[in-house]
């Protein structure tokens, strides 16, 4: 029954791929956490299968990258690839193309009952927050970029990781977010902040019914490098729970609030009237091209502001192997950088890529 349904997929799959250009399949459907899994590719006509896969997999709440290496070579254009599942799977898997459009692949996880932990599960560099550059001219020229990541402290399957695996949860982020004017003959910065944090993370395994289905719970402190009356600090205790639902066809919606209490803001003590004490987060994935995030803040002095980003990814714009996304960012409303925290300027629209959406 399974070969008779590969073989019908297979067949198949030339005609799908034309709307999709890259297609997998998988024989099964199916794999362990932890384990072997395999899957095919069938690559657009004039295209080659490619010496590596580097694959996104959503695993819960994580979306996981991976490098998928091939099993033997090509056959009548199609390869196969293999990968070790993440140990944290535990139901429905999606796996699409990092580099190419192809179809959104569903595969059932079953949980690892081994405890192996595969190398693949999360890098110990990896992502944090969304990473761009974009340009606006409204209000003079300005350019907003942003990098960000995060460090995992312990390797699960090792040390002190291994023996206390909590520790693997274990975080240092970096976040910078810059307002370049571009409009001036200086070409200065108006103000950038500096965000360094240490937090730990949790994310839910397997399908047994929890609360939220992944946190973050950390320290954060946030400045702008300034002196005198231009400098902005916060040091800020902070919890985010994450909720997670998705679609049958691969997409997904969550729900991420980041909650917050204020350590010490000295330097701006009535920072809470404009950002409040939560930073309302959602964010909408289609499962392949589209990704949209909304933030938005409203302060004890119903004072706030609202954040929409917007991305779509494009197969022709590449950062050496990684693809890239046309991004559009929206802002409205108080404190765009922390020195303007409490000031009101005209809504502004930029547009640009992302590397991380």
């Amino acid at each position: 029954m399974k070969r008779g349904l590969a073989i019908a997929l297979l067949l198949a799959a030339p005609a799908a791929a034309l709307a999709a250009d890259w297609w997998m399949v998988s024989t099964t459907g199916r794999a362990q956490a932890g384990a072997r899994f395999e899957v095919i590719v069938i690559p657009p006509s004039g295209e080659t299968a490619p010496e590596e896969l580097p694959v996104r997999l959503r695993v819960d709440v994580a979306d996981i990258a991976l490098t998928l290496k091939p099993a033997g070579p090509a056959e009548n254009g199609r390869r196969v690839y293999a990968g070790t599942m993440p140990v944290t799977a535990d139901g429905p898997v999606t796996i699409r193309m990092a580099d190419q459009p192809s179809n959104v692949l569903v595969v059932m996880a079953t949980p690892n009952l081994a405890g192996a932990i595969p190398d693949e599960v999360e890098p110990p560099l990896s992502e944090n927050d969304p990473m761009y550059f974009i340009v606006g001219t409204r209000g003079g020229t300005t350019a907003r970029f942003q990098l960000s990541f995060k460090y995992r402290l312990f390797d699960a399957s090792a040390g002190l990781g291994q023996e206390q695996p909590w520790l693997s949860g274990l975080y240092f982020g970096y976040t910078q977010n810059s307002l370049w004017d571009l409009s001036t003959e200086s070409k200065a910065f108006r103000d950038t902040s500096y965000r360094p944090s240490i937090f730990w993370k949790w994310e839910r395994a397997g399908q047994a019914r929890t609360l939220f289905d992944g946190a973050r719970v950390g320290l954060e402190h946030e400045s702008n490098g300034g002196s005198g009356e231009t400098s902005r600090s916060i040091n800020i205790a902070f919890v985010r729970p994450e909720w997670i639902w998705r679609h049958r066809e691969g997409g997904s919606f969550e729900f991420t609030p980041k909650i917050y209490s204020y350590l010490d803001k000295e330097e701006n003590t009535d920072i809470a009237h404009y950002r409040g004490y939560v930073d309302w987060r959602a964010r909408w994935d289609s499962g392949g091209n589209w990704i949209a995030t909304a933030v938005l803040r409203y302060g004890t002095a119903e004072k706030g502001s609202v954040l929409l980003d917007v991305s779509r990814r494009t197969r022709d714009l590449k950062f050496g192997p990684i693809s890239g996304y046309l991004h559009v960012q929206f802002f409205a409303g108080y404190g765009e950088s922390i020195l303007d925290y409490n000031v009101k300027n005209k809504s502004q629209i930029r547009f640009g890529f992302a590397i991380v959406p």
